[in-house]
């Protein structure tokens, strides 16, 4: 099921009762304005489903494109009654994927002015329904992906380490990733691992830490995790990778919609 699909039917699971009192019919416009400046996410896939529904779409923001207070990020035309049955899906469907795409990006630019080649990366913790979109978001504010799915990376958390004990050489297509429980296990598994993933570590810490994990292993690449959006410079400097799982919790962009009759 097209996602979307799923969205409209929970909002309007078997009709518009207010449209249908009002006897509403004919051609409409539908703008949605943002009242901050936000980062345009996912519009390319709205403007898809409007046209599924036999919409026209007029204008909207190109993805990864920023707009400003009282700029349209989103237009569309056609049946005033599908108008407003998609109205307010649609505004609060980018009211949050244009929030993470505007934090990741801050996240981004705050990062670089330390460290140009620093990677912000999100984590999975999405919100379930949401993972396709707000992954998508993401990369439109300039950030990467972690990990999309437990499906396309290994890594070796804490609690596997709790499971099965020492690791050996290990032999996979994909990354080998391993989030070790202490700096022992940082320098004992640095040469087989591809990247670590150090959790929690302080700055200071993973100063004096990383050169000697390259030292062991001149490919490695070092991750840190758990860190707040605060601490974004104190880390940029130190790592290839910081993991965060901030921009998905966003506050929702101040978006607002009005329909005109045509």
């Amino acid at each position: 099921m097209d996602l979307f699909d799923l969205y409209l039917d929970e909002d309007c699971p078997y009709g518009d009762e207010t449209t249908d009192l009002l006897g509403i019919e004919g051609n409409g416009r539908l703008r949605i304005m943002s009242r901050e400046h936000g980062v345009a996410a996912c519009v390319e896939e709205l403007a898809a489903f409007y046209r599924k529904k036999g919409l026209e779409v007029i204008a909207h923001v190109r993805e990864g494109g920023e707009f400003n207070p009282h700029d349209v990020v989103f237009e569309a035309k056609g049946d005033l009654r599908q108008l407003f049955k998609l109205w307010r899906i649609s505004q609060t469907f980018l009211s949050m994927v244009c929030a993470i795409a505007a934090t990741t990006r801050l996240y981004v630019e705050t990062a670089r002015k330390v460290n140009k080649h620093v990677i912000i990366a999100t984590s999975r913790k999405t919100h379930p329904g949401m993972r396709r979109f707000e992954l998508q978001a993401v990369r439109a504010g300039g950030g990467d992906h972690h990990r999309n799915s437990l499906s396309d990376s290994v890594l070796i958390t804490q609690n596997h380490l709790g499971v099965v004990g020492d690791l050996n050489e290990m032999q996979a297509v994909r990354r080998i990733e391993i989030e070790p429980r202490n700096e022992e296990e940082a320098l004992r598994y640095a040469n087989i691992a591809d990247l670590l993933l150090l959790d929690h570590l302080p700055p200071q810490d993973i100063q004096r830490l990383a050169p000697l994990l390259k030292e062991k292993n001149p490919d490695l690449r070092i991750a840190v995790g758990g860190i707040s959006a605060q601490e974004i410079p104190d880390y940029a400097g130190l790592v290839d990778i910081i993991v965060i799982s901030a921009p998905y919790y966003a506050p929702p962009l101040d978006l607002t919609a009005r329909i005109y009759r045509t």
